[in-house]
């Protein structure tokens, strides 16, 4: 996901999108310990997914 395609949604949008990619993040850490996860680099790829979410709702907050 890049950031200028998350730049062109709303701030209602991001938080559902910050939702989903908790839950992601939960479900590839449950496989992961259940040894069923077979591509690990996802969950660091989630990882920065919902850093990038949370950057820009923090850029908007300040912003106002």
């Amino acid at each position: 996901m890049k950031a200028k395609d998350l730049r062109s949604k709303d701030t209602a949008e991001l938080n559902t999108e910050l939702m989903e990619l908790l839950k992601a993040q939960f479900s590839m850490r449950m496989q992961k310990a259940t040894q069923q996860l077979t591509n690990t680099s996802q969950l660091s790829g989630v990882r920065r997914d919902i850093a990038r979410v949370r950057t820009l709702l923090q850029e908007r907050a300040n912003a106002k």
